[in-house]
């Protein structure tokens, strides 16, 4: 199970809210400098019955219900007027 292309979630997926308030994805945007980003995956043994969830309410749910979890860091560099992923 997967996101599709164009961004369709599979059945009984949900999108949470990102720190521009928005359940869309908007890439990375960093100021000049390289910067960090987490990409965080939960196995949880509970489905959280949550509708669009700010991430503090998501972990909040989350609480004692995780049987795994895997991180992903990536970085970003922008300077001046092109950017580059690393």
């Amino acid at each position: 199970m997967g996101i599709l292309e164009g961004g369709k979630l599979p059945p009984g997926a949900k999108q949470g809210l990102n720190d521009w308030k928005k359940a869309t994805y908007g890439g990375p945007c960093p100021p000049i400098g390289r910067h960090r980003y987490f990409f965080k995956l939960y196995a949880l043994d509970v489905e959280p019955k949550l509708e669009q969830p700010t991430k503090v309410e998501l972990e909040r749910v989350m609480e004692g219900h995780i049987l795994a979890k895997a991180e992903l860091v990536g970085t970003y560099q922008k300077s001046g007027k092109t950017a580059s992923p690393t």
